[in-house]
């Protein structure tokens, strides 16, 4: 009788100790995420908060904090001193940050933007219509204006500019501009070259009074522009909060693209980049848009190419394992979950 009696109290107590656990898992706070990410509309991640039921888990398995940076380099010191948990980098600055910034556990995890796909968008690096460059040897001895040095546009400039032996700081001098500036800066003939992108390049007065003198995959083919990384450790711990953010995403990118919703996503976007409605309309989430891969899957096949150019041109020493540095399995997870 009193073994059955100690026997109902030890199982009333483990009883009470897994409602206590199941309680405290109930409460358990969402997983903080900080984004770097770069400005609206190529992110999509301003889009996902402004539009209902679109993120089903934040606020539940996570908090997003996106963090805004003018162009990749920046995130990599951000990403390697935790300020940040997911750094939006391009390939140029992908390959730095294993090279020059020792990330080793360094992983691309899913896609946001890519140049050079046939039948979609791009890029373009513009000079002054009638102006004294002719073509891109006549760059030789002038300012080339550039959003971020050592970015993804940046190296896709460099690089071919190298193809036409033109050597940066020997042959050219490249300063920093920031996007909504490129047009006022070669228009008032303070550089001689600029990169423009959506929706600025859809500017009447620039198409009016600029050309393109080449494109994006002119330079280097398709170029896997903007994709999402974070290191090992991150990933290993907040695993299923970063499957959750990565469904959510990619329901994004399915809302945004399906034409039945473009014009409320048109509108949304616009008041992210505080443009004119009219002026994305022209391009946005349309064949004019730069590509986006609609399971968010990145081009590890671009991605490595790129780097391979880099490598050739001398602006990386080190070949880089691109497959070796990618764990797409957060993604895959995420786009079944949709199917």
């Amino acid at each position: 009788m009193r073994k059955s009696v100690i026997m109902c109290r030890l199982v009333g107590i483990l009883a009470m100790a897994v409602a206590v656990f199941a309680a405290d898992v109930a409460r358990a706070e969402p997983v903080k995420i900080r984004l770097g990410i770069v400005p609206a509309p190529a992110s999509l991640v301003p889009v996902m908060f402004g539009t209902p039921n679109i993120a089903k888990h934040a606020g539940q398995s996570y908090v997003l904090e996106p963090v805004y940076f003018q162009g990749s380099p920046v995130q990599i010191t951000a990403l390697q001193a935790e300020q940040i948990d997911i750094a939006s980098l391009g390939f140029s600055t992908f390959s730095v940050a294993i090279e020059n910034a020792g990330m080793k556990d360094i992983r691309v995890i899913a896609d946001e933007v890519q140049l050079g796909v046939p039948g979609y968008g791009g890029t373009s690096y513009m000079v002054l219509r009638g102006g004294p460059v002719k073509t891109v040897e006549d760059l030789k001895g002038k300012v080339i204006a550039t959003n971020a040095i050592g970015g993804a546009l940046d190296m896709v400039a460099k690089a071919m500019l190298q193809k036409h032996h033109l050597i940066d700081k020997r042959d050219y001098t490249v300063v920093e501009v920031a996007f909504p500036n490129m047009k006022s800066v070669l228009l008032e003939r303070k550089t001689d070259f600029i990169v423009s992108i959506e929706p600025f390049v859809e500017d009447p007065e620039l198409q009016a009074k600029a050309r393109e003198l080449f494109a994006a995959h002119d330079a280097m083919g398709p170029v896997a522009l903007i994709f999402w990384t974070a290191r090992t450790g991150f990933l290993q711990k907040n695993r299923a909060a970063m499957v959750d953010l990565i469904e959510d995403y990619i329901r994004a990118l399915h809302w945004c693209w399906d034409p039945a919703n473009r014009a409320q996503a048109v509108a949304i976007a616009a008041a992210a980049t505080k443009q004119p409605v009219e002026r994305l309309n022209q391009y946005i989430y349309t064949h004019k848009d730069n590509y986006q891969d609609p399971d968010a899957l990145p081009n590890l096949g671009a991605l490595a190419a790129n780097i391979r150019v880099q490598k050739e041109l001398g602006l990386i020493k080190a070949e880089v394992d691109v497959p070796a540095y990618a764990d797409l399995s957060l993604v895959k997870e995420a786009a079944q979950r949709l199917k």
